[in-house]
């Protein structure tokens, strides 16, 4: 089988925004306890962070990450997270049916954040709360000091503010499921004004917007609509949410998901741009996928869980190398749309639903999601090109007109590089890959990453922590204005191109 790419320097779809990167910690399962924090631990530091685990993360480099939910966040009371460790309440947390401890809050995760090399992306509570409770924290976070809640922070130990400078309003709260779910008008109304609060205290943030819960949501669409007509004048991002499965065993199927999250970023893409019309705004709202990722896997297990625990081992979903190509995929659509997705957070960051899994008191390790994300975020900084691509396609029972080859380049002009990222959904051949080189005169192969495995179900464990791990053995050649790549069936390809100056 054959495929072409052409890529042409003129030929851009953005700049792409690094925070397309950004990962998710919810007070979730052991996300947090026994996840990054875990004091007792052999590699925890002075704050009770686990080292070995901070350092998988900053081999990600992760820019920017979502806190502290996610569905936590609508009963959730920011204050609990502040001050003396040994003086804060224990709450019933009603959004995952567990004991919330609060050891861990804001004043430990910005610190957290920054030792991460990570931004913060703070959510706050409009589901039992509402902007008066926001404003106060945003005071606590980001004003200097000579207010009630900017001397607090002070007290606390943290006189300088933490300056964080993205916001959600909420989450979710279409959903039934969420604590004090609203209508569309209900949210529209309250997200418009604690925008204005907040954006009267800090003008210099940026705001994102809860967009539906997802494409499917009997709500999508007009949701967005209504919202964003309250909200518009205040916010900067709507949010979209989407999760991916393979329950059905349909693997065709599910390597063609993120043509589904390609639909769903086009539509929420022409809701906004109608508002804008309407609103003869020359503003333009581009769009934060701060929730992403396959999960599955752990959903029977989950039903299992006992109440009330603190920390269970809870959406533990264990990845397999299929896993693996469906994320690639799905990062791919991400860098494609980078026009207008200007944040993404893979969801989450650490045991849950997440690339890095713990033991309690013990290692940890990879899982084979893990690598097309270090791959995309340490290669896949600068201008996105549009991909031109000819190759063979398939169809299933959900999906037409199925490319065997996804791909995109990305050019970073700073470092003279050129990096095409390719997945073949081939099941059964490889494919002889053709990249059109014509416009990046002097280029020559740096490397050839793959993650293949011929388990598509292969695992990671604590014993086996380099199951599915990728190589540098890719075959690319280059010949004058043109490579021939050969993508191994079922892999995750990164070509990295050395340009001429």
């Amino acid at each position: 089988m054959k495929a072409k790419l052409t890529l042409n320097r003129d030929f851009v779809i953005g700049n792409v925004d690094e925070r397309i990167f950004g990962s998710f910690i919810e007070h979730l399962g052991r996300a947090v306890y026994n996840g990054i924090y875990e004091p007792t631990h052999p590699t925890a530091d002075e704050k009770g962070f686990r080292t070995d685990v901070m350092e998988l993360v900053k081999q990600l480099n992760v820019p920017i990450i979502r806190y502290p939910g996610g569905n936590f966040v609508s009963g959730y009371n920011w204050e609990d997270g502040t001050g003396d460790p040994t003086k804060r309440p224990r709450r019933a947390e009603l959004a995952w049916h567990t004991i919330e401890t609060n050891e861990v809050g804001i004043d430990e995760f910005q610190e957290w954040a920054k030792r991460a090399g990570s931004q913060v992306m703070q959510a706050v509570n409009l589901g039992t709360r509402g902007p008066e409770e926001a404003r106060n924290l945003l005071e606590y976070c980001n004003f200097p000091k000579g207010t009630y809640y900017s001397d607090l922070r002070r007290a606390n130990g943290f006189e300088e503010p933490f300056g964080i400078k993205v916001w959600c309003l909420g989450n979710e709260m279409d959903g039934p499921w969420q604590i004090c779910a609203k209508t569309a008008e209900e949210y529209g109304r309250i997200a418009c004004e604690t925008a204005k609060i907040m954006k009267d205290l800090d003008p210099d943030i940026e705001l994102v917007a809860c967009g539906s819960s997802g494409l499917g949501m009997p709500t999508f669409g007009k949701w967005e609509a209504t919202v964003l007509e309250h909200t518009y004048n205040y916010v900067d991002y709507v949010s979209l949410h989407s999760y991916y499965s393979n329950a059905e065993e349909d693997t065709p199927s599910f390597l063609a998901c993120s043509l589904d999250m390609d639909k769903f970023i086009k539509s929420v893409t022409a809701i906004c741009d109608y508002v804008k019309a309407v609103k003869h705004s020359d503003k333009t709202v581009n769009l934060s996928f701060d929730e992403w990722n396959v999960w599955f896997h752990s959903n029977e297990s989950d039903k299992k869980l006992e109440r009330w625990q603190i920390a269970p081992h809870q959406l533990e979903d264990i990845y397999n190398f299929e896993d693996a190509l469906v994320v690639g995929c799905l990062l791919i659509t991400l860098l494609k749309n980078c026009d207008r997705v200007k944040m993404a957070c893979l969801a989450q960051l650490v045991n849950v639903i997440a690339p890095i899994m713990t033991e309690n008191g013990g290692p940890a390790w990879v899982q084979p999601i893990y690598y097309p994300f270090m791959h995309a975020s340490n290669y896949g900084k600068g201008i996105a090109l549009s991909p031109v691509v000819n190759c063979d396609s398939y169809s299933t029972k959900k999906m037409k007109e199925v490319p065997f080859v996804e791909t995109i380049g990305i050019l970073n002009e700073k470092e003279h590089e050129l990096t095409v990222f390719a997945v073949n959904r081939s099941l059964e051949d490889s494919i002889e890959f053709e990249i059109d080189l014509r416009d990046f005169t002097g280029a020559t192969v740096m490397e050839h990453i793959v993650l293949e495995n011929d388990d598509l179900k292969a695992v990671n464990s604590s014993t086996d922590p380099n199951h599915v791990a990728p190589h540098k053995n890719g075959v690319t050649k280059v010949k004058e204005g043109s490579a021939t790549a050969i993508l191994n069936k079922s892999s995750w390809n990164v070509i990295r191109f050395r340009l001429g100056k």
